[in-house]
């Protein structure tokens, strides 16, 4: 479980500092969640991985998709601008975040966006679009964690086969001395050179990804996927009735196995699958050509 609760403390970063607005939309709990508005259009939702991380990591994304598109980013309840004063299973949940969705949708007075959720992004948006299906106009399921907890019974061992003996064995040494406290910088870097390998078919952006990795907020990550247990989280039987097209984008090398995608279309009507070849977790790193041209093919048409 463990490894489990860990698996999605990735995203990547790459800050280019590119915004044309920001501000905060208040939840129903009276907490606030700081956004960031790219470009001009319609307006597209970008969810990033997790849980626990900020959404600084997708701000190149955001960029590329603002040339066509008013792109929205948003840190989640407790991580970077989205400051909680307490973290416990009140006020980190699946529930509560999706409010904090809709209050930010309500806030810029949008009828309608469509979303892209990355990772874990992608299991937040399956679970707001059970809840306000009516506010959706389209879905982007980038490398996502599925419509249910199916990717629990093979992640780990996933991660671990993508690693080498010598990346395995310092995995286990670095994640030894921090479970024993040592959260220094070079014990978080140690660790993410060594686990950033089973995410990226490109090893160029390792060291990118490392440092990205010394980051995120493990409380709230736990949180998150012990609620996500407790709630038995499927959104397959809600979902059949989504009529909404659906863009479902993943690597070939990925840690999520192509079945988790092939059983969102399964249930998504109106979907559309798209496997990239020579192309881990990160699709606009590895397939970057190919994962934006389908991008916006499908906003568009």
């Amino acid at each position: 479980m463990k490894q489990i609760i860990n698996i999605f403390l990735l995203v990547f970063t790459f800050n280019l500092g590119f915004c044309q607005t920001e501000g905060y939309s208040t939840n129903t709990d009276g907490s606030q969640t700081f956004y960031k508005i790219y470009g001009k259009g319609e307006p597209l939702l970008i969810i990033n991985g997790g849980p626990g991380m900020n959404s600084n990591g997708f701000e190149a994304l955001a960029k590329k998709l603002s040339e066509k598109y008013q792109t929205i980013l948003y840190d989640q309840r407790g991580t970077g601008k989205s400051i909680l004063k307490e973290l416990n299973s009140e006020t980190i949940n699946m529930k509560l975040m999706a409010e904090d969705i809709e209050s930010l949708r309500k806030h810029l007075k949008i009828e309608k966006w469509s979303i892209l959720g990355h990772s874990f992004g992608g299991i937040m948006v399956a679970y707001y679009a059970t809840i306000y299906p009516m506010n959706i106009q389209k879905v982007i399921f980038s490398a996502s964690g599925g419509i249910d907890l199916g990717l629990t019974e093979y992640v780990a061992a996933n991660i671990n086969s993508k690693l080498t003996k010598i990346e395995r064995d310092s995995l286990n040494y670095y994640n030894a001395k921090i479970d024993a406290g040592d959260r220094s910088k070079k014990m978080l870097l140690g660790r993410g050179r060594a686990l950033a390998p089973a995410y990226l078919y490109n090893k160029k952006h390792i060291p990118l990804l490392a440092e990205r990795l010394t980051q995120g907020n493990p409380r709230i990550n736990q949180l998150i996927w012990e609620d996500l247990q407790n709630i038995k989280f499927d959104c397959k039987p809600k979902l059949k009735d989504f009529n909404q097209p659906v863009l479902i984008i993943q690597g070939k090398e990925d840690i999520i196995k192509t079945e988790t995608a092939e059983i969102a279309h399964s249930v998504l009507k109106n979907s559309k699958v798209v496997f990239l070849n020579h192309c881990g977790h990160y699709g606009w790193l590895d397939a970057e050509e190919e994962y934006y041209k389908s991008l916006f093919d499908f906003l568009k048409n």
